[in-house]
């Protein structure tokens, strides 16, 4: 059910993403399914699947690589419409700190850090797995392919660090 979620706020974005569109759509499903074997419990289920659709989404619909407070706030609005059930801070908090170099303690402590190993599992090819077996996020990758989307990182990175060499990864958090 939540997979027809996904796939329905994705496919509103997909004049935006352009090329991009299956890209991010499988990193969207592979963050998605990296928390469900972070964290299996199904009360978190529905707010991994929207933090996963709008974590990275200000890429695109703001042109930007500065994209965290787009990305909170497509997302805020979209709870706020559609999802009356669950708090869109504790999205937000998701979103805004999927990028933390270290541990996360703050507020939604549990469901933040398992987003935040999630991205980093997929961002990293798995070089961590946060103690998991690394078959089953092999197993994800294979049923979702990158289809150029770690390509895709390296040159906006590559190119907002010419742009921005004093701020290279703006939405990095320390």
């Amino acid at each position: 059910m939540l997979e027809n979620t996904i796939e329905a706020v994705l496919h509103t974005y997909k004049p935006a993403m352009g090329e991009d569109y299956l890209r991010y759509r499988n990193h969207v499903y592979r963050v998605y399914h990296n928390c469900l074997l972070l964290d299996p419990a199904v009360e978190n289920s529905e707010k991994y699947a929207l933090a996963a659709v709008f974590h990275d989404i200000g890429i695109w619909t703001d042109n930007t690589f500065d994209y965290i407070n787009p990305s909170i706030e497509k997302a805020q609005a979209f709870v706020r419409r559609h999802h009356a059930s669950v708090k869109s801070d504790e999205i937000s908090t998701m979103i805004e700190w999927h990028h933390k170099i270290s541990t996360y303690t703050g507020p939604y402590a549990a469901t933040t850090e398992c987003f935040r190993k999630a991205d980093w599992i997929d961002v990293t090819f798995g070089l961590s797995t946060f103690g998991h077996a690394r078959s089953d996020f092999r197993r994800i990758r294979r049923q979702y392919p990158s289809h150029g989307f770690h390509r895709f990182l390296f040159r906006e990175t590559a190119f907002n660090t010419w742009r921005h060499p004093l701020n290279p990864l703006p939405m990095f958090r320390l």
